[in-house]
């Protein structure tokens, strides 16, 4: 028996797909997303930080197509408000803040909860982005960030003729 089999969050995962046609950046994301996620558990998208306070990870996925690539995070219970999206240099930096508080008082006692968590998500942007144009918009939990690919860069794109020897 696999020491694997016997961890109980490990058995009912997915086998992961391999696309053939997916560059090989978003093939070692999808990787090193996958190994964090085993090493994790089943401590799910909150995970003690240093400070003693949690930190939410929130699940980010990339597509890419003719016109550019598409970033979408997935972000539940939050507001646009409490999250901001930046471009610094080539690397488009994700980040926010995720509060909820609840207090009930009824004859005899007081129930309070709190639960904090902030992230930060990077993505490294290649150089055929038109960085004037990425745009991001949030619609009912999830923020999209567009980056359109350049002019130049569409255009560049040719068929290449094979010639049997």
């Amino acid at each position: 028996m696999n020491v694997n089999d016997m961890i109980p969050w490990k058995r009912s995962r997915p086998v992961p797909v391999q696309r053939e046609d997916e560059p090989p950046f978003f093939q070692l994301q999808r990787h090193f997303n996958r190994l964090f996620d085993d090493f994790l558990g089943t401590w799910g998208d909150v995970m003690p930080s240093a400070a003693g306070m949690s930190s939410f990870v929130p699940h980010v996925g990339v597509k890419e197509s003719e016109d550019g690539y598409k970033i979408s995070a997935e972000l539940p219970g939050m507001d646009e408000k409490d999250i901001k999206v930046e471009l610094q240099g080539s690397t488009l930096v994700i980040e926010g803040e995720k509060k909820a508080e609840h207090e009930e008082k009824k004859e005899g006692y007081v129930w309070t909860e709190r639960r904090f968590g902030s992230f930060r998500r990077q993505v490294q942007i290649p150089e055929e982005v038109d960085q004037g144009k990425i745009q991001a918009e949030f619609t009912k939990g999830v923020l999209t960030v567009t980056l359109p690919r350049t002019p130049a860069a569409k255009k560049s794109k040719r068929q290449i003729e094979i010639k049997a020897a």
